[in-house]
Order: C-alpha cells, then structure tokens, then sequence
C-alpha cells in the first residue's frame, strides 16, 4: 500500500469514527457483510483496452454484497471480470458494518501492551513470523504449563524434548518428504506466489483442499481466476515442499530438515520410552517444541505461521484391543461433530452427540480418540472459549495427511476468520512406526502375553543353498537373507499364481526355497500399536485466549483472561508515591516475587489510569497501598472482571492470592 493510500486510510478512519475501515489492498477476510464506498479521487474502473469508464456500484459489487463474499473474494471477482488492478488504482474501501474487526484491535493492543508484535519490524517485516513480547511470553508460557497438567500429568505421559532438524532419512521413512508439500501458482505479471488451492477457494468459494494439481489448474482457467495484485496471467500449478532445508554440519550430501511437527521424534524414542515404561500398554509420549513450516503465503497472522510452538502427543495403543477404560468419565460429554458422512452431503452445519453415541454411530473410529476429543473440548473450555464456540470438523479424504485414517479438527470460532483450526485429532493407526520399522530393521512392536500359552501351527521359508549358490552367485547370502525375511504364506501364494516370486529384482523359484511348518507353544503376540495423536498450536491458543478475554466495560478495555493464564497475576500500587507509600508498596511487591508470584509494580499516573493499564494488561487483582494500610497494615484488592474492591491484612496476602487464583470464588467470598 503507498503513502497516499495509507494518508487516505486514515483520513477516512478519522471522518468514520466507531467504523473500521478495511482496504481491499490488505486483502483482509472478514466474513462479514459490507457495503462499498467509492473513493471520489481515485479513476473508477475501466475495461483493459476500452476507455469505457464503469461506475463503482455495478452489477458484481450488488452480487458480491448479497452473497456476503469477504473481501479478497470480492477483489478476485472483480479482476476475474477483466478490470483493472485494484492495487495500482484504489478505488474503493470496505466499510465493517458491524463495529471494529478483532484482529486488528488486539494488533494494536498486542503491540502497546506487549502481547504480540510482527518479527523483523525494523527491516519491513516477514509474513509468517510473529515476536511474542513480555506478557504474550508470560501468557504462552503458563498456557504450556496448564497443556502440560491438564495432557501430561494427568493422563500419565511421558515427555520428552527431541531435536527440531533431523536428517532426511527420517523424513523419507514417514513420507513428509514425498506429501509434505502445497500446490503453488505464480503471477506471469508480478511474479507473486500463491497457494494455489487458497486463491481458487477465495475467488470461487469452492472447496480446493486436497485438489490435484490438474483440477486446481483447470478450474483456475475455467473460473477465469487472475492474481489478486496486479490482475495477471497465473501460471499452472506446482508443487512446492513445505519443509525447511539444510545441511547437517559442512557435508552439502548431509541433508536435515525441520521437522514440521513434533510427532517423528516420539515414533523414533518409541522403543527407549516402551522398555522406561516396563513395556506397558497403552503408553502417551508427549512433546512440547518448535515447528517449522515453509509457508507458500502465510495468512491469517498468528494463526499461520511458519515457525510456531507445537504440544502433541501420541497415544500407542493395541490395535486388537482398543478399548478405553477411562470412556466412561467422558462418555455424556456433548461435541459439536461435522462428521464425514455429512460433509460429502455438502452438509456443515454441526451436530450434537454425546462421545458414546458418536462412537456407537461410527463418526469417531476408535474410544481413545474420542476420550481425548471430549478432554480437547474441556481444556478449551478452561481457556475463555464456551462451549458453543467450539465444533470438530472431520478432514474429507483427500484433506487428510498421508498417515492419517481420520482426523478431526477441532475448531473455534473467531472474529475475523469464522471457524478455525486449533487444534488437531488424528487416527494415524500404525503409518509411521511400520514405516521406521522397515526403514531402520529396528523392532518397534509390543508384546503382549497370554494368559495361557498356545499352541500354534507354523510355516518357515528355508533358503535351498544348494540350489541358489551356483544360481545367484556373488549374491546368493543376499537372496537367502531375503526368503528367510518374506513370510512363507506370501511364497506359497506367489508359487501357486505365477510358479515364482520375485524379491528386489530377484527371481525366486520353488527350487530355491522349503517350507517347513512345525508346530510352536506361544506365550504372547508381537504387534505394532497402533497411535492417536491430539496436536495443538500454543501460538493459536495464547490468540484464541486474547480474542476471547477482549471485552469493553464502561468504554475500557478489560482482557478477562483467565486467572490460572495471566500473564501478571498482580501488581501492586501506591495511592501515591509520598508519605512512605510507595516504600511500602515496593515491600509488598518484592516480597510477592519472592512468594514466586508474576507480580508487578506500577506507580506512573493517576490511579484510575493505572487501574486501566492493568485491565488492559489482563491482571486480575490490583493491590493499592493507601493512608488506611500505614494505621491498620490492610491494603485495598481490586477485581479486574468486576471492579469490586475489598480490605486485606497485608501480612494474609499471599495466601488470599494463592486462593483467588486456584479458584473460580470471587473477590467477595474470600
């Protein structure tokens, strides 16, 4: 955006007040309804080679607003319809009927305060990196913290911290390397890039997730979708990898990447956490860390980043005996579902089931998913965000990652962007353990004893040497490795259909192998559990947290932040800073951090305007010194969501702290 535009901006911001003025250059999303304000100095559209001048509310703008598209929707439609670029001409501006966007509020409240700021600002910045500052570290950090007792500690998991870069092997093994990409167009113009499935989804309003590269490039052309900048040609469709590349030490053939989530490292330490455990199953192994994401185009601010913190956990569990024994404390728990079986109805209006008739009805595979679905909705629930803001949203099979056999979003609504993403719940079943396995020639199963030994029949394959030596030559220990490796049913099939099998090139013929069946006594069964994994973004949840602690009261911003998550859970005033007070006030406050409180001092500005610094700032309790505490040693309390006041001995403070903030009694009550 230029200067003259930013200057109009404002100018425009000033003459509307209590409305928020939103630029189709900013390409926000605000799904909302919207009116159109035509810039009396800008040049109103043109057809491209015509010097017809069209009026600003034509026909596409009416259409736009009675389908209540979102801004970058209506831009990519009206390029669509070959008229110039919006950027290069500003013409219109759009207007939220509905009062100030949320986002943009908690932008700037975030930057003042110190919650959130842009990364990189003093260079220009770069999308898809976010700073937090002291109080959205203090916030993030305690919501890790509650992730932590609420997953870890009670449901008894293991942590464990792992590296961020691993070697490529790794990745080859669980397939990031081969899926683990987006499909990307370019500008034939400018030369942007986009994700090619989010700009057909904002021009069309169609659903693109999971579209071949073929089907995203025709509908592209068929829905005559241009860029979004400058009204450019856009190129066909391509693959782009998402994951972070490097070189592990000064070996350019040492390739590492950054892991895109946590999970790989758990699968890998599966075998060393299993035997620390006493081989016991089921068995949680948890991980809180960094991620990182190449992002096509990041949008949707801190949402969307390219580095963000990731808590998740995997879940191993008996295939064969997948049976929850801790349903029945969450089994009349209500979620709101949009299960598979609607979604491909074209259907996305929720329903309500308790977590045992979702089960009972198919929509949730397996009870540990659902137990941990029902404990994700309790946890958000302990975060600010109500119950019926919340829904999960099953991923389509061509939206699903490649590991997954289902998966659930779990989602919240948000001011700006409607339903989002916060969190994730898939079934990977045995995907990436099968896949390390084979890869590393490690034992990565179980074993689970029977009560009774079996007795059981069995077949072997026995490599003939006789036979394969002069055959294979040089590579007959190789070949012999091979048919001990296959199971001797696939042999005996492979002999029976086609007289031969062929093993990495080898051809392998009846002569070369004996089937030995012998009958054993089994004490247990190997097996390779089976995994479900609920994956959560800290950054997403320390915004979710924000948006839904925002509130006005009385013309003030008060961020009613849950207390347990303040990221100050108090700070201590002078009335006013003479006659011993603020001495007194630092005493209080210094003894408070040593009683290892987040507690802060503040003593700048009047009191009534300190009181609303703290409000904005999400402290629950404000301590004042007064003239009454040097008589009677009692200072004043005062509650941040209902502004009550009330006297405290200063010598009981702490433990008045430590109840309030473990607590939901009000100030009152204590």
């Amino acid at each position: 955006m230029h200067v003259s535009e930013r200057r109009y901006l404002h100018d425009l911001r000033e003459q509307t007040a209590h409305l928020q003025v939103i630029s189709i250059l900013s390409k926000t999303v605000v799904r909302k309804r919207i009116r159109v304000l035509p810039d009396r100095r800008a040049m109103p559209w043109s057809r491209p080679g015509t010097s017809t001048r069209r009026p600003l509310l034509c026909s596409i703008v009416q259409n736009c607003i009675k389908k209540d598209f979102t801004p970058t929707q209506f831009s990519a439609i009206v390029l669509s319809q070959g008229c110039q670029s919006i950027s290069s001409i500003r013409c219109a501006e759009l207007i939220d009927l509905n009062g100030p966007d949320k986002y943009e509020i908690l932008a700037e409240l975030g930057r003042r305060r110190g919650f959130f700021w842009p990364s990189f600002e003093i260079y220009g910045g770069v999308g898809g990196f976010m700073d937090l500052g002291p109080l959205g570290a203090s916030l993030k950090r305690h919501v890790e913290e509650k992730w932590r007792d609420f997953f870890i500690r009670r449901q008894g998991l293991f942590e464990i911290q792992t590296p961020v870069i691993m070697p490529a092997k790794v990745f080859e093994a669980s397939g990031h390397i081969q899926h683990f990409k987006d499909s990307m167009i370019e500008c034939a113009k400018c030369k942007r890039k986009y994700r090619a499935d989010h700009v057909l989804k904002d021009a069309t309003g169609m659903e693109t997730e999971g579209l071949s590269l073929d089907d995203l490039g025709r509908l592209i052309k068929e829905k005559n979708v241009h860029c979004v900048e400058c009204g450019g040609e856009l190129s066909n469709p391509q693959y782009f990898g998402t994951m972070f590349m490097t070189n592990i030490g000064p070996y350019s053939d040492a390739v590492g990447y950054g892991r895109p989530e946590a999970a790989q490292g758990m699968f890998i330490d599966f075998r060393r956490v299993f035997e620390i455990a006493r081989e016991r199953m089921p068995i949680g192994i948890a991980q809180i860390g960094q991620a990182l994401r190449n992002e096509i185009s990041p949008r949707q601010g801190p949402i969307r980043l390219r580095e963000f913190t990731i808590m998740e956990f995997e879940f191993f569990f008996d295939p064969e005996d997948p049976k929850c024994d801790r349903l029945r404390e969450v089994e009349n728990e209500k979620l709101l579902l949009v299960p598979l079986e609607l979604r491909e109805k074209g259907v996305e209006e929720p329903i309500e089931l308790t977590v045992l008739q979702a089960l009972e009805k198919g929509y949730i595979k397996q009870p540990w998913a659902a137990y941990f679905m029902a404990l994700s909705k309790q946890f958000v629930a302990e975060l600010g965000i109500p119950a019926e803001k919340q829904r999960f949203h099953e991923k389509l099979q061509t939206e699903r990652a490649h590991y997954s056999a289902q998966t659930y979003d779990h989602q919240i609504q948000l001011d700006r962007w409607g339903w989002t993403e916060l969190a994730g719940n898939a079934y990977r079943t045995d995907f990436d353990l099968r896949a390390h396995l084979e890869a590393s020639k490690v034992d990565l199963t179980a074993f689970k004893a029977y009560d009774d030994p079996i007795r059981r029949k069995t077949k072997s394959a026995i490599p003939v040497s006789a036979a394969i030596g002069p055959e294979f030559k040089e590579h007959a220990r190789e070949v012999a490795k091979r048919i001990m490796e296959t199971d001797a049913s696939r042999i005996e099939e492979a002999f029976a259909k086609n007289g031969f099998l062929e093993i990495d090139g080898f051809k392998i013929s009846p002569s070369h192998v004996r089937i030995e069946e012998k009958e054993v006594l089994e004490s247990g069964r190997r097996y390779i559990p089976h995994v479900v994994e609920p994956s959560f973004g800290a950054e997403r949840l320390v915004y979710a947290v924000l948006e839904y602690a925002y509130s006005i009261v009385k013309d003030r911003v008060v961020m009613k932040i849950p207390r347990d998550l303040s990221p100050i859970q108090a700070i201590v005033l002078p009335l006013v800073n003479k006659d011993g007070l603020d001495d007194k006030a630092r005493a209080l406050h210094r003894q408070l951090l040593l009683d290892k409180f987040d507690a802060e001092y503040d003593e700048s500005g009047s009191i009534g305007r300190r009181y609303a610094r703290a409000d904005e700032a999400g402290i629950p309790l404000a301590i004042t010194i007064d003239y009454e505490t040097m008589k009677n040693n009692t200072v004043t309390v005062r509650d941040r969501d209902t502004w009550e006041q009330k006297r405290f001995d200063s010598s009981q403070i702490a433990n008045t702290l430590h109840t309030y903030l473990s607590s939901n009694l009000s100030l009152n009550s204590l």
